[in-house]
């Protein structure tokens, strides 16, 4: 199977980082990138599990020696997710599950074609407000710049391949699930379609010609 990355994103609060966890418990053929992060992990956050937790300095410099795949300020702290990290799940054999914002999945994409997007919108205006509000409980963080965060992630929805609404958590990881599986079977991700096709179809010309 040829594997690919899946690159998962959502307004802040949307759910991206919960359908992503789902997903890996429930799928053996998924592997997940844990991406570096300047900001201060969160009540129950594990460090090299849920993000490697770095210093400011040590993303410059892993920025500077060209080491992410692709890397953004979100509330103005880093975040950045390495090629080492994504070459290592591909090379085991399993897609590449990621969780990252609108910045990052369209650096990601260049580096990646073969990436397939997907972007969860809230359920409805009210939903995304309150979910905004909810998180505003970080040091440093306010509503307003999450509010223009959420404004600017909504306006590029247009660059993914899929967009779903996250109304419910079952239904949004079925969906996602779905879509892996369809993009499974995509004709251009079928390595050596050309050559089984042709090979197929010789075989059919010499039994056309016996019975003919």
């Amino acid at each position: 199977m040829n594997q690919f990355p899946i690159v998962l994103s959502a307004p802040s609060g949307g759910g991206k980082t919960t359908v992503t966890k789902l997903l890996m418990q429930r799928r053996a053929d998924l592997g997940y990138s844990v991406s570096c992060t300047t900001r201060p992990p969160r009540p129950g956050e594990v460090d090299g599990v849920d993000y490697l937790f770095v210093t400011e300095k040590q993303f410059i410099e892993h920025r500077e020696r060209g080491d992410f795949a692709e890397w953004a300020v979100v509330h103005g702290k880093f975040y950045g997710t390495l090629k080492s990290a994504i070459a290592t799940v591909l090379e085991g054999g399993k897609h590449v599950m990621m969780d990252i914002d609108v910045q990052g999945a369209a650096q990601f994409a260049a580096i990646w074609p073969g990436a397939v997007l997907i972007f969860m919108l809230p359920p409805s205006v009210e939903v995304l407000l309150g979910r905004l509000q909810e998180r505003n409980t970080e040091d440093g963080s306010t509503l307003l710049t999450r509010l223009k965060s959420a404004h600017a992630e909504l306006q590029v929805v247009s660059r993914y391949h899929y967009v779903l609404v996250n109304d419910d958590l079952e239904t949004a990881v079925a969906r996602v699930s779905s879509i892996i599986d369809a993009e499974e079977v995509k004709r251009e991700r079928i390595r050596a379609l050309d050559s089984q096709l042709s090979g197929l179809i010789a075989t059919l010309d010499l039994e056309i010609k016996r019975h003919s």
